[in-house]
Parts: C-alpha cells; structure tokens; sequence
C-alpha cells in the first residue's frame, strides 16, 4: 500500500509539473505573436501603461536613412526602403529579414506592399520611376524556401522624384511625385490609367480611403490637402489652415475625416462632410518641432504623430480643443530612435505601431 500511495503521489507531482510547462509554453506563443508583453495579474495599470510606450522590437538591417515603411494587410510583414538602397521585407515578430531587395538607386523616398495577397512590392525616389517587383514570400508564410524577388515592371512618367506609391488591389498602383501630380496606372500593362494635376507643388503622400478604392487624400508642400476621386481625374476637395508643407495624411477609419501632419509643427482632422477643419494638436506650446507622419490607431481613438524631434506622439482625438487638450497624452521616447522619425504606421489589427527612422532602423511599439 505505501508503495502505491507513493507511487500516486509521484504520478500526481509529474501532472502538476506538465500543466505547469504547458501554461509557460502558452505564455510563450503568445508573447512571440504579440507586440505586448505577458501581463501577470499582479501587473498595475500603471506599470501597463509604462510599458505601453516603450519600443517592444529594433528592426535592423538597413545601411542609411529609413525612409518609408508598410505593413502587410495580415500584420506579419513589414516593408521599408532606406536610402541604403535597399528594401526590405521583415517578418514583425520575430524582427527577421523575409526577403532583401537590391535597388538601382540608393535614393528611395517610398515605398508599398501589395495588400492584396502580398505578392508584390513597389518603390521609387529620386529615379523618378515607380519600380514593382514579385516577392516568393511576401504571405505570411515565414518557411518560404526561395527568399527571391523578380523586376516586373518599371513605371516610367513622371518628371520629378516619387514621393508615395499605394497599391490598389493587385492590378493597380497610385504614385505621388514632385512634379505636383499623381498618377494611376494599370500593372499588368504597364499604362496610365489617369493623372492628377490640382496640386501647385510637390505632392508629398498619399492615404486610401479605408472602405473606397475610387477615393484617396494626397498632402502637398503647397500647404493644402486634396480628396481625389480616381473615377473623375479630379479634387474633389481641397482643404486649408496649414502654414507650412503638408508632409503626411492619414484617413480616419472610417473615411469620414482624414489628418494631416505638417511643417508648421501641427497636426490637424478635416472632415469630409463638414467641408473643414475640426481638430488641431500641436504648435503654440505644444510641440513645435515639425511633423513629418502621421497615423491613426485601429479605433481612431489616438492620434500618432512622427517628428523631427526624434519623437513619436499620441493625441487624443476625444479631447475638446483647449490649450491643454491639444498636448499629447504619449509620448513613445524609451528606447527610442536617436534621429528623426521620417515614417510611422499602426498595424492593420492595431496591436503595434511601427516607426522609420534617420538612425537607419525600425521600432516596433506595443
């Protein structure tokens, strides 16, 4: 009988310890596939919060200035262009590099990813073309045997440097240049489709509606921001208050209001159906570095906002308009980029926001 209670103590001692490395296993699939780390219970809401500005991944690989950054549509994959020459696919969790594209010109400004099925991706700078190549892995499958990527095409037509390409589905692209136009062309002919001409001076971004593939928001350096429908050809609106170049916009999401980000050091939401401005955040007292990204978060809750400062903040967009209220509430700084933020993207599932950098890295933030 002793021989029996010991051995059923012993069988009982082994299930406690396997439950107990299944529950450290779980924790540790679920820190590997999340920017946040595993809360304990005992874990303070302050202590959460703490860690909620601190960058959780470094990206690093590129040789120059990140310039331009964007994630896949699933959230696993991340693309940027340095001045390297170089773009790069990244697998966001594990911060490894999927696949490494050697570029003609070290001088890209921009760059996207197919957010169809990831299969292909685009860049341009100061070549003045908008270069598409065919990735084997960009899906988010991370065990893809032939990491190669293949020129498919290049875009040929504008007259000044690229500053933005947004993929349409598979089949189309949109490109902003400094010669003040976009232009929308066909991929699998290579043709254009339409071109974009209201701007007076280089165009600096491009945001897509969330919900319409015929509806985009361009900034430009002639202190306006422009809504485009690809159907017409033409503005459809055009938006004014900033006092220096627009550098970046950013759709609301649910495409009824878009921000800007600008020289002036502030960042403003105009909305569609009002025809004009309705929040401003930042100069005066606030932040008077200017601003060169910004972003929406999933909720469209936050704000965030990139600047020449180094920094990365977040406005709540709730607030009413006070001298107080239009300061951010975050500030992303531990650990953060030693020069400028030049680009900056919450992901699509809006658990991580990721920035670009001078510094010639990317970080991740919970």
């Amino acid at each position: 009988m002793m021989l029996d209670d010991e051995y059923d103590d012993r069988i009982e001692a082994l299930l406690g310890e396997i439950e107990g490395l299944k529950r450290d296993i779980l924790k540790k699939q679920v820190k590997d596939r999340s920017f946040n780390k595993v809360v304990e219970e005992e874990t303070s809401v302050l202590e959460i919060r703490k860690n909620a500005t601190k960058a959780c991944r470094t990206l690093k690989g590129h040789f120059g200035k990140v310039y331009a950054l964007q994630w896949s549509s699933d959230s696993n994959n991340i693309v940027s262009a340095s001045q390297g020459g170089q773009l790069i696919l990244w697998n966001a969790y594990s911060t490894n590099k999927l696949n490494a594209i050697a570029l003609k010109t070290s001088w890209v400004m921009s760059c996207s990813i197919d957010q169809h099925k990831g299969n292909f991706v685009a860049c341009g700078g100061l070549d003045n073309m908008c270069s598409i190549y065919r990735i084997s892995n960009g899906s988010s499958n991370e065990q893809a045997q032939d990491p190669q990527s293949q020129l498919v095409s290049e875009l040929v037509a504008h007259d000044g440097y690229i500053s933005c390409c947004r993929f349409i589905g598979d089949k189309n692209i949109v490109s902003a240049s400094g010669d003040s136009s976009c232009i929308y062309w066909d991929l699998q002919r290579g043709e254009i489709l339409n071109t974009f001409y209201d701007h007076g001076g280089d165009v600096m971004f491009i945001s897509l509606h969330p919900t319409d593939p015929n509806i985009f928001v361009t900034g430009s350096i002639d202190h306006t921001a422009k809504l485009w429908d690809i159907r017409s050809g033409k503005s459809t609106q055009t938006h004014f208050g900033h006092e220096g170049d627009v550098n970046s916009v950013a759709f609301f999401p649910d495409g009824r209001a878009f921000a800007t980000g600008s020289e002036d050091s502030t960042c403003r939401i105009f909305d569609i159906r009002s025809y004009g401005e309705v929040k401003r955040f930042g100069g005066g007292t606030g932040i008077t570095a200017p601003i060169t990204t910004v972003d929406f978060s999933r909720s469209g809750r936050l704000l965030f906002a990139g600047s020449v400062d180094n920094q990365a903040y977040g406005y709540d967009v709730m607030q009413s308009n006070t001298s107080t209220a239009t300061q951010p509430i975050l500030n992303f700084s531990a650990g953060g980029h030693e020069k400028r933020i030049t680009c900056l993207q919450v992901s699509p599932k809006g658990d991580g926001m990721c920035t670009g950098s001078w510094d010639a890295t990317l970080k991740i933030w919970a």
